[in-house]
């Protein structure tokens, strides 16, 4: 609220008169639903290390499962070795199984992790047809490492773009003062 209050205010007082009185209000309350929607930074940090951690995971659960390890252990195993987030959801997961639950219900506590929803998938639907789950988990750790790759050099590339901008606000200005105006003032000095 307090953020959002001094955004309204600052814009209010930028416009200035009563025209600004409006159009602060819009932006203060524009800024607060914008900041209501926002998970809170824990939780987003949260998510951000069990994403990192998720090929890796995938990767130890496929060799888990490889070695013979039911699927129950083999969860448990990870958790143990991951910790942080995600070990701490495929420790739920683990236990859910355990304790006799539906694969899906079980693996469900993985859901609020970003990409977890192919390796849900992988797992309730090796648990219904039978099929061995390891294989699809490396395939799954290989597009999440590629999908992680892609999001980097996307971010690398907006990042480029980003640092133009500042340039650009900084040396148009320049370019107008030293370059056009003097022409401008000569050309119209010259006409009079």
């Amino acid at each position: 609220m307090l953020i959002a209050a001094a955004a309204g205010l600052g814009v209010a007082g930028l416009i200035g008169g009563w025209a600004g009185v409006p159009v602060g209000g819009a932006v203060a309350l524009g800024t607060e639903r914008f900041l209501k929607r926002r998970p809170p930074a824990d939780v987003r940090r949260e998510r951000r290390s069990a994403l990192a951690d998720l090929p890796l995971g995938a990767d130890l659960l496929a060799a888990a499962l490889r070695a013979g390890a039911p699927v129950d252990r083999a969860a448990a195993s990870v958790a143990d070795a991951l910790g942080g987030p995600l070990g701490e959801r495929l420790r739920r997961t683990a236990r859910s199984l355990r304790l006799g639950a539906v694969p899906a219900e079980a693996w469900a506590h993985l859901a609020d992790v970003p990409g977890a929803d192919r390796l849900i998938a992988a797992a309730v639907r090796s648990s219904a047809s039978g099929g061995a789950l390891a294989g699809a988990l490396e395939r799954l750790s290989g597009d999440l490492r590629a999908d992680r790759t892609v999001a980097v050099e996307a971010a690398a590339q907006r990042a480029g773009v980003l640092i133009v901008l500042p340039l650009g606000l900084c040396f148009l200005p320049a370019f107008l003062l030293a370059g056009l105006v003097p022409v401008l003032v000569a050309a119209v000095g010259g006409l009079l």
